[in-house]
């Protein structure tokens, strides 16, 4: 099998890559290079420089390398960039995996694991969110992963496509320090980031209906999310195809103070967050029901939130 991997140099990308050939899969990496930092694709691995929007350039990656299977991580990310320029997010999040997968099914390929988030559920009403909730996406981010979704279950059903789509709560830590997470929106390497400018980091309201106050999340290890695509992209390549959308999380929510506690610790100090007024559209709670997966694909997380933060740290110092 050759898989094909959208956004393969990015920070989630290198770890898939590494998965994958770790799996004994080959793997042809394509990537605009826009975010994604090319060493993070290792010699020996073919990198396409493309826009996924030039299908005739598409074409010609799965032709020379008889491509099998997609996995698709290649998107624009940042919610409120999305609300400042929501057309933009469409072209690039919706236009692109409409040509992806009309490209897939000219070339007769059949697998496929798309990187969906947990941003499609919006504002859930309980503390955990399992994957038969109402998506209500609160942003045109979430609306583009959303509609990623309904395109790949809709051009299954006519090409027979097996796939998965695997939301993603949130992704932090490293594999190894070469593979940090340089985001300029996730709290981890933004409380160090914030601590090496020797600024305070910001905590965005503590006036939640949390045991704190403070926001809760699902915190899932960046290696952990990279052996979840080996685990889906097997099963796509069974000889049963399937149809699915799998949370992926620890199923334990963290706080906001208390990810900023476990930096603390982690780098021997207090880093002396200060608390500001509340983002819009943020929900008190975001936690993963997790069963699914475990339950249908045998995945579950090994690492805990000190390994996220202490890789996060290694990385942001090396």
């Amino acid at each position: 099998m050759t898989w094909l991997l959208t956004g393969g140099a990015g920070y989630i990308g290198a770890h898939v890559l590494r998965a994958l050939q770790d799996a004994g899969r080959d793997v042809v990496v394509v990537d605009d290079l826009s975010t994604g930092v090319r060493p993070r694709v290792p010699d020996g691995v073919p990198l396409v420089s493309i826009d996924l929007g030039d299908s005739a350039a598409l074409a010609q990656v799965f032709g020379d390398h008889s491509v099998t299977g997609v996995v698709h991580l290649a998107a624009k990310k940042a919610v409120g960039e999305s609300v400042e320029r929501p057309i933009w997010y469409y072209r690039q999040n919706v236009d692109r995996i409409l040509t992806l997968v009309e490209t897939m099914a000219n070339a007769g390929t059949r697998n496929m694991v798309y990187s969906s988030s947990a941003a499609v559920y919006g504002m859930p009403a309980g503390e955990q969110v399992a994957e038969d909730e109402a998506t209500a996406p609160l942003s045109p981010y979430g609306e583009t992963k959303l509609i990623g979704e309904w395109v790949v279950r809709d051009a299954a059903r006519v090409h027979g496509l097996s796939w998965t789509a695997l939301r993603y709560f949130n992704v932090a830590g490293a594999g190894s320090d070469d593979l940090g997470d340089t985001s300029a929106f996730n709290l981890i390497p933004l409380i160090f980031r914030a601590v090496a400018a020797g600024d305070r980091p910001k905590i965005f309201g503590d006036d939640y209906e949390t045991p704190d106050g403070t926001c809760v999340r699902d915190y899932i290890h960046v290696s952990d999310l990279a052996e979840a695509h080996v685990i889906a992209a097997l099963a796509t390549e069974g000889s049963s195809p399937i149809a699915r959308a799998y949370n992926v999380g620890r199923g334990v929510g963290s706080s906001v103070r208390e990810v900023v506690d476990m930096a603390s610790d982690v780098i021997g100090r207090d880093v002396n967050a200060e608390v500001v007024p509340r983002r819009a559209g943020d929900p008190a709670y975001l936690v993963a029901s997790a069963e699914r997966i475990r339950d249908e694909l045998g995945w579950q997380p090994t690492r805990d939130l000190r390994d996220m933060v202490a890789s996060a740290y290694s990385a942001s110092t090396a």
